[in-house]
C-alpha cells in the first residue's frame, strides 16, 4: 500500500456514517459502545494492561516490593510514571462506572517539564481512537439520548433497548429544542451520525488556555453570540449563538484546560455546573447546554498552592481529582526518557560515549531527591533504581524507609527533563568538528550551565557537590575500567605472564621450597617469594594472603588436570583476574606506552596502541573520544 492510499484509507475510515434515530436505538440494543460515555471510550482506547509480577524480577521486586503491577501499552514510553498512569486509569475506570469521578475534574499536578502536557496529548490521542454517536449537525455533538426524558422515557427505553437509565442524564441543547419545535415534536426527523473525535477539527476534543486577567471571560468555555447572525435572529435564538467555547466543542469527549489556575476564577465557574450537573448556561438567555465529557486540567504546584490556600475556592477543591506527576526518580527510566527524546531528533545517529546518559540521569535524579539522614544520597538514588546495596553500603536503607522519610512531595522539585535535554544538546554540539557526546564534555557543560542559572547559593553548592563528590570520581573509575579492559585485551600476554609467575611463586611458597628462575638463574627463598607475591596482592587489598594463595593453587592444579597440564587463561579465575588487573594498573606509567597518543618507540608499541584504539571504538567510542578520554584519564590519575 502506498502512502497516498494509506492516508486516503485513514480519511475514509473517520468519515461520518449517518442513520435514523430508530436505527441508532437498534444499534444500542446490539452494541453498548454506541451509548458509551467518554470515560468508557477512553478505557477502551487505553486497552487491557500487561500484568507484571514483580516478585519474578530482582530489580522490580525491590522497587515495587514484590507487588503485582499493571503496565499499559498505550503509555509504554512514559517511563517511571507507573503510579501516575495507574491513578489516571483509575479515574476513568471509576467515572465509567458512574461513580463520583464522573463529576470531577481530572487534574495533573506536577513540576515544570515533568510530562503533564505529554500525558494530556496522549489522552487526547487515545480519545480519537473510538467513535461516538451524536445528533447530526448539532453544534455541541450531543448524544441522541438527550432527546428523551429520563423520567418519562427512561423506563421504556431500558426495557425495549436495554440502555441503562444512568445514560439518560443530559439535557436537550437549545439548538435541539428549536429543531424539535420545528419538527412539531417528531423526534424521528432527527438524524444520527457516527463521529470520530478529532483534535484537528475540534470534534469532541478541545483545548483552552488562560487569557489575560482583565479581558478573559466565560465565553472561552461556553461560547458567545455571533454578531453576524443578529441580522437574522434575535439575541437569545440558538441559531444566533456561536457554540465555540471549549465545553461546547468537547461534549462527549475531552477538554484540556492548560494552566487552569492561572485563569481568573470567574472563568472557571461554568466548569462546576458542567461537571456536577452535566450542563452549563450560555452567555445569553437560552436553555442550558449539555456536557457529558471529561475536563482535564494541569498546572504547576505554585499555582495550585495559591489557589488551594484561598478559602473562597473551596467549591472547586472538592471537585478536583488530583494526580501527581512528579519527576522521574529512577536513573534507568530517566535514561530511557533521554533515549526517546534523542530518537525524535537528528542526534539519534550521533555517537554517544558509554556512561554519558547515565551520568546526566544520575545528576538529574540526585537534584530531585531529598537528602536522607544517616545515609548517602547517592546510595538512596541507587536503591530507588532497584540496586541491591547490602554488600557495598551497610548504611543504605530500604526503598520504603527512604520514601517514608522523604514524604509525599519528593520529586516535585529539582532539575527538569527539559533542562537535562538542553544540557545534552549542548554536549553533543560542544566539539566544533564532531557532533558527539561524552561524559568529560558533559561535566564541563554542566558546571558552566549551573553557574549561568543563578541558582540560590545553597542549591548551587549542592549541585556542584554532586558533580565533585559522586559523578566525577566515579567516572574516573569507569573510564579507567574501560581503558584497562581495552588495554588488557591488547596486552593479554602480559596478564598471562603475571598469572603464570604468581601461580609458580605461590606453589613454591606453599611447599616451602626455594625457586630458581630459569631465565635469570636467580634463587628466591621463601621470604623473597613472599615479597614477590605481595607485590601482586597488595594493590588489590588481599587481606588473607595465605588462604588466597592456597585457593589459587588448588584451582590451577584442578584446571591443569583438565587442560593437558597447561595453565588456564589468566582471565578464567575471577578472583585472581581482579588481583592481576590491580597489579597491572597500580602504576599508571605502565599504561602510557599503549594508550597515549604520542609517537611510539617501536612498531610493536604502535601495533598495541592501534589495537587498543580499535577495541575502544568497538566499545562505542569515536577515535576522537578515545584520545580525549584517555588523555583526560591520564591527567586526572597523575594529579591524584
Amino acid at each position: 500500500m502506498s502512502i497516498f492510499d494509506h492516508v486516503q484509507n485513514r480519511f475514509s475510515r473517520v468519515q461520518q456514517e449517518e442513520m435514523s434515530l430508530q436505527e441508532y436505538l437498534e444499534l444500542c440494543r446490539r452494541e453498548p459502545v454506541a451509548y458509551a460515555s467518554a470515560a468508557e471510550r477512553m478505557l477502551e482506547a487505553i486497552g487491557e494492561p500487561e500484568v507484571i509480577d514483580t516478585a519474578k524480577d530482582p530489580r522490580l521486586s525491590r522497587i515495587f516490593s514484590n507487588k503485582v503491577i499493571r503496565r499499559y501499552p498505550a503509555f509504554a514510553e512514559f517511563y517511571g510514571m507507573e503510579e501516575a498512569i495507574e491513578q489516571i486509569v483509575a479515574y476513568f475506570r471509576h467515572a465509567a462506572q458512574g461513580l463520583e469521578e464522573r463529576k470531577q475534574i481530572l487534574y495533573l499536578l506536577g513540576p515544570v517539564g515533568g510530562g503533564k502536557s505529554s500525558l494530556a496529548e496522549r489522552l487526547k490521542l487515545l480519545m480519537e481512537k473510538v467513535p461516538f454517536y451524536a445528533i447530526k449537525d448539532s453544534p455541541v455533538y450531543e448524544s441522541p439520548l438527550g432527546l428523551f426524558s429520563p423520567e418519562e422515557d427512561g423506563e421504556l427505553l431500558e426495557k425495549e433497548y436495554g440502555i441503562p437509565r444512568r445514560y439518560f442524564k443530559s439535557v436537550m441543547s437549545p439548538w435541539a429544542a428549536k429543531r424539535l419545535k420545528e419538527y412539531g415534536g417528531d423526534i424521528s426527523q432527527f438524524r444520527v451520525v457516527r463521529l470520530y473525535p478529532s483534535r484537528l477539527n475540534q470534534i469532541a476534543i478541545s483545548k483552552t488556555e488562560p487569557g489575560d486577567e482583565n479581558n478573559q471571560d466565560i465565553s472561552s468555555l461556553v461560547g458567545k453570540v455571533d454578531i453576524r447572525q443578529l441580522e437574522l435572529y434575535s439575541q437569545d435564538d440558538p441559531d444566533a449563538y456561536s457554540f465555540s467555547g471549549g465545553l461546547c466543542r468537547a461534549n462527549q469527549g475531552l477538554m484540556e484546560f492548560v494552566e487552569m489556575f492561572k485563569a481568573p476564577i470567574k472563568v472557571l465557574h461554568p466548569l462546576l455546573t458542567a461537571t456536577q450537573e452535566g450542563n452549563y448556561n450560555p452567555t445569553e438567555g437560552m436553555g442550558a447546554i449539555p456536557f457529558d465529557g471529561v475536563v482535564l486540567a494541569h498546572s504547576n504546584e505554585s499555582e495550585w498552592q495559591t489557589f488551594r490556600n484561598n478559602r473562597n475556592n473551596e467549591a472547586f477543591l472538592d471537585r478536583v481529582y488530583i494526580v501527581k506527576v512528579p519527576y522521574c526518580l529512577r536513573v534507568t527510566e530517566e535514561i530511557n526518557i533521554y533515549k526517546k527524546l534523542l530518537e525524535h531528533s537528528s542526534l539519534a545517529e550521533a555517537p554517544c560515549a558509554p556512561d554519558t546518559l547515565r551520568m546526566l540521569a544520575q545528576f538529574s535524579v540526585l537534584s530531585r531527591l531529598k537528602e536522607p539522614e544517616n545515609s548517602s544520597i547517592y546510595s538512596k538514588m541507587r536503591v530507588y533504581d532497584g540496586e541491591n546495596l547490602k554488600d557495598t553500603d551497610p548504611k543504605a536503607k530500604s526503598i520504603q524507609e527512604y520514601r517514608d522519610a522523604a514524604g509525599v512531595d519528593e520529586g516535585m522539585e529539582g532539575l527538569s527533563t527539559r533542562f537535562a535535554f538542553k544540557i545534552l544538546s549542548k554536549v553533543f554540539n560542544f566539539d566544533n568538528h564532531e557532533v558527539a557526546a561524552n561524559p568529560v564534555h558533559l561535566l564541563y557543560v554542566l558546571e558552566q550551565r549551573l553557574e549561568q542559572e543563578q541558582l540560590p547559593r545553597e542549591t548551587f553548592e549542592r549541585y556542584l557537590r554532586f558533580i565533585k563528590e559522586f559523578l566525577a570520581p566515579r567516572y574516573v573509575d569507569f573510564i579507567g575500567k574501560e581503558i584497562q579492559t581495552a588495554y588488557l585485551e591488547s596486552y593479554s600476554e602480559y596478564g598471562q605472564n603475571i598469572f603464570d609467575r604468581y601461580v609458580t611463586y605461590a606453589d613454591f611458597w606453599i611447599q616451602d621450597q626455594e625457586f630458581r628462575d630459569p631465565e635469570t638463574g636467580e634463587f628466591l627463598d621463601r621470604q623473597a617469594l613472599n615479597e614477590e607475591l605481595e607485590k601482586i596482592e597488595k594493590p588489590a587489598g588481599i587481606s588473607n594472603p595465605k588462604d588466597f594463595r592456597h585457593e589459587v593453587v588448588n584451582f590451577v592444579l584442578r584446571a591443569r588436570a583438565q587442560n593437558n597440564g597447561m595453565n588456564p587463561s589468566w582471565q578464567s579465575y575471577e578472583k585472581l583476574r581482579g588481583v592481576i588487573e590491580h597489579k597491572m594498573f597500580a602504576n599508571t606509567e605502565e599504561l602510557l606506552p599503549v594508550i597515549s597518543f604520542n609517537a611510539k618507540a617501536s612498531t610493536a608499541d604502535q601495533k598495541k596502541h592501534e589495537d587498543f584504539v580499535a577495541r575502544m571504538v568497538d566499545r562505542g567510542y569515536t577515535e576522537k573520544q578515545v584520545r580525549l578520554l584517555s588523555e583526560w584519564y591520564l591527567r586526572v590519575r597523575k594529579s591524584q
